[in-house]
């Protein structure tokens, strides 16, 4: 079947956000198995996941506490539907979800990241209608905002290249700055009165007939691990909550440790009207999201089958009980790191490095970094000059990475670094000076 691997793959495959022509033009790299921080391909090499298998991952493959969790479950119950019933993993896994946020005691379980960004979507819209307010449906997001790629989530998403084609098929969104937000030398920089100002100036004149407002907190990873000002968050809340406009907050990629807490709400004191998780949920093992809000919001949906208020949604493997009991023992495990302070001393040791590495590197524009992301903006060396478009230096240092054993991926003329939580200082280590390599093998040379 090895021999096959290729041939199969050429001939019959599709891959998600891949120029297949270009794809199918370069060696093929397929990964057979998993070992900690590593990805081993069908020849036996190694290669360290630098992407967390897009920012999912969080405990390393092959980790014996996440695979005893769903070989347990596996032998009880695999699969059972939530329509009408419920099974023990999605209750033990609810039950610790709502202890994460205070005030938000309802759990929507689904399958993955956008799905539960269109539940809390489809919520926020319906309940509006539930209580005699049907006019309040648009919705305000934030410029360069990534949410997913159904057509809910790409119309509340920034329109960027990935999405514009769809643009006619796309409801009105109202949009607002993202806030100003950099740190050099130890110099943090941050401005969010234009966000602010714009998103007061919105919900001046158009709170009666706006449901929502949706933004990623703390960072904007699909926008090139751009950072947010800690304090937007709070002012945010406080606005909605004098206009009367929910509060969803997206923390599909932040949240479940990846930036150093369990929730980057919960961190700063904010609690949402929706909260929506995903990728490290599950520990990046298998397809999980849910979507948190409060009793208040949940009350209005409650009344006699004819009275249609129920909540028409739903997915056939949502709240899948191998997802839900291995999404139990990932949110143990990383309650673990944050309290046992290993996760903030990798982080340390993750920014410190990064720095070090790549800090007076004559090639690299600037860093951001925040938790255990990394985005590393490269540019010719001369200020003022940037790389032509079509010369995709940063896809080709990714492809040369591969040859240094690192499996890593480039956003334009980025490169952005997300491993697993678990990684070692040892592995950071070999990460930054492998993918230093790689970037001056080329363009230094």
């Amino acid at each position: 079947m090895k021999s096959n691997f290729t041939t199969i793959d050429k001939d019959h495959s599709w891959h998600p956000f891949t120029q297949m022509r270009e794809y199918l033009g370069q060696p093929l790299l397929h990964v057979e198995r998993g070992d900690g921080c590593w990805l081993i391909d069908t020849e036996g090499k190694r290669y360290l996941d630098c992407n967390a298998s897009i920012w999912a991952n969080v405990h390393g493959h092959n980790n014996q506490e996440p695979n005893d969790a769903i070989v347990s479950q596996v032998q009880k119950l695999s699969h059972a539907t939530m329509l009408g019933l419920n099974h023990t993993a999605a209750t033990e896994l609810t039950e610790r979800l709502v202890r994460l946020v205070p005030g938000l005691q309802r759990v929507f379980l689904t399958d993955n990241g956008a799905t539960a960004i269109e539940v809390a979507l489809k919520m926020s819209f319906q309940y509006w209608q539930l209580v005699g307010k049907p006019e309040k449906t648009g919705v305000i997001a934030m410029e360069d905002g990534y949410h997913g790629d159904t057509f809910g989530t790409m119309a509340v998403g920034g329109r960027s290249i990935f999405h514009s084609r769809f643009n006619h098929w796309l409801f009105p969104v109202k949009h607002i700055s993202r806030p100003l937000f950099s740190e050099c030398d130890g110099v943090i920089k941050e401005d969010d009165s234009l966000a602010i100002n714009g998103l007061k100036s919105l919900l001046e004149k158009h709170a009666d007939t706006t449901a929502c407002l949706i933004f990623e907190p703390s960072i904007q990873g699909a926008a090139g691990m751009q950072l947010l000002p800690e304090s937007f968050e709070k002012k945010a809340r406080e606005l909605c909550d004098k206009f009367g406009v929910h509060l969803i907050l997206d923390e599909i990629f932040v949240g479940c440790g990846r930036t150093g807490s369990m929730t980057v709400c919960g961190q700063q004191g904010v609690s949402p009207d929706f909260l929506c998780l995903s990728k490290g949920l599950s520990g990046g093992y298998l397809p999980i999201g849910a979507t948190l809000t409060s009793n208040a919001i949940f009350e209005p949906f409650l009344g006699s089958y004819t009275e249609y208020k129920t909540l028409f949604h739903g997915h056939t493997f949502g709240g899948n009980p191998l997802a839900c009991a291995v999404s139990s023992k990932s949110l143990e495990m990383i309650e673990t790191l944050i309290s046992s302070q290993k996760l903030s001393s990798t982080i340390n040791f993750f920014k410190k490095t990064a720095l070090e590495t790549f800090g007076k590197n004559p090639f690299v524009k600037e860093i951001r970094q925040r938790g255990m992301t990394l985005a590393i903006d490269l540019f010719p060396g001369k200020e003022g000059e940037t790389f032509p478009p079509n010369d995709r230096i940063a896809f080709k240092i990714c492809i040369e990475a591969r040859n240094h054993g690192l499996i890593i991926r480039p956003l334009g003329d980025s490169i952005l670094v997300v491993p697993p939580l678990v990684i070692s200082n040892d592995e950071i280590s070999f990460l930054f000076n492998s993918l230093s390599k790689s970037i001056l093998s080329k363009i230094g040379r």
